[in-house]
């Protein structure tokens, strides 16, 4: 295992190679679980050795797969998926509305156009007096030489037909919205897994770095109070 620095920096104890200062984290700063996969394939690992980012953040993967496995089995595509972005440090928020849009075909966004607009208000005024108007037409304007005389014969096929066109276009509509659901269910749980396991890692980091401070404290405290100890000898 190397150690030797260079420029400020140093060599990574895993792959060996320089990297400057700001690309290396101190061993003492590995919380223990992490340290314990590095020591699986590097035996002389210790808190003196330094290792590379890219290394540290693929043995945070490895000890994530790991806990995921132990806890839940086998890992399903969605935590593998978490796990990747953890190791390449890969957002997983997406804006599951205009990337699903992307994919529509003009039929489909025409079906949708078609249910909005049958689930307005105008739609359902324009439908009112299309009926006040054809049974007008047909009871006053055309009382000898109906079209469609009363009961409506022809007006009930129309408000059939009608009925038999719009329930499969909002059927098509409901699918697709369904599907856009998923998507946005899926990325809701690969986010927040992600950031449970964000959470986990920070609470061991600070748990380490506040007890390797507290042992700084004491050990400061003990060389302070050599001091006043050896003040206090009469000279």
């Amino acid at each position: 295992m190397r150690h030797s620095k260079t420029n400020g920096g140093g060599a990574c104890a895993v792959c060996g190679k320089n990297f400057p200062a700001h690309e290396l984290v101190s061993g003492a700063l590995v919380r223990d679980t992490v340290a314990a996969e590095i020591r699986r394939d590097h035996p002389d690992w210790s808190e003196a050795s330094q290792i590379c980012r890219n290394d540290l953040a693929h043995y945070r993967a490895q000890y994530v797969h790991a806990l995921l496995v132990a806890e839940k089995g086998e890992l399903s595509e969605l935590e593998q998926e978490v796990v990747r972005s953890l190791q390449t440090h890969e957002t997983l928020a997406a804006d599951v509305d205009s990337d699903y849009e992307e994919t529509w075909s003009f039929g489909e966004k025409l079906a949708d156009r078609i249910a909005d607009f049958g689930g307005s208000w105008v739609f359902l005024i324009c439908f009112a007096v299309f009926i006040v108007a054809w049974i007008a037409m047909n009871s006053l304007v055309l009382y000898w030489r109906p079209v469609d005389p009363f009961p409506y014969i022809l007006l009930n096929l129309l408000l059939s037909c009608l009925a038999a066109i719009q329930a499969p276009i909002i059927m098509m509509s409901q699918n697709r919205q369904e599907a856009k659901d998923r998507l946005r269910a899926r990325n809701d749980y690969q986010v927040n897994l992600k950031a449970e396991l964000e959470i986990r890692h920070l609470h061991e980091k600070m748990d380490h770095l506040l007890s390797h401070q507290w042992e700084r404290m004491i050990e400061i405290q003990e060389v302070q109070l050599d001091l006043l100890n050896e003040l206090r000898r009469p000279r």
